[in-house]
């Protein structure tokens, strides 16, 4: 189960940092990324963190602005969001891919999907 948190509304230029922990056991060896729905558009890949080689993948568009970082002691992940633009306001998802070795942006790799934490930049 995933659990994501750290939503919420901030100006343009400001930062967020969103969390995401999972519960249960997960191994040595899987995948946690990041995606994210604005209104009327298509959920989109932002970033993804392999645990087993700390191999991270970013979309090209937020490469600079956006880092993903493991969370070792919630067995999960952070997204810090730097620099964040009202095109920003979406949906966040974080999801787990149990068995993967490297870092996707392949939404149909991912098993487990969080609840999903809404991100809102005002300009």
């Amino acid at each position: 189960q995933l659990q994501a948190s750290g939503g919420g509304l901030v100006q343009a230029g400001g930062s967020l940092r969103l969390s995401c922990a999972a519960s249960g056991r997960t191994g040595s060896s899987f995948v946690m990324g990041w995606f994210r729905r604005a209104p009327g558009k298509e959920r989109e890949f932002v970033a993804a963190i392999a645990r087993r080689f700390d191999s991270t993948l970013y979309a090209d568009s937020l490469k600079g602005r956006f880092t993903i970082i493991r969370d070792n002691a919630k067995n999960g992940v952070f997204l810090q969001m730097d620099s964040l633009k009202p095109e920003d306001t979406a949906v966040y998802y974080c999801a787990l891919d149990l068995s993967g070795r490297y870092a996707s942006r392949d939404q149909s790799s991912y098993e487990y999907w969080g609840q999903g934490t809404l991100v809102t930049v005002s300009s």
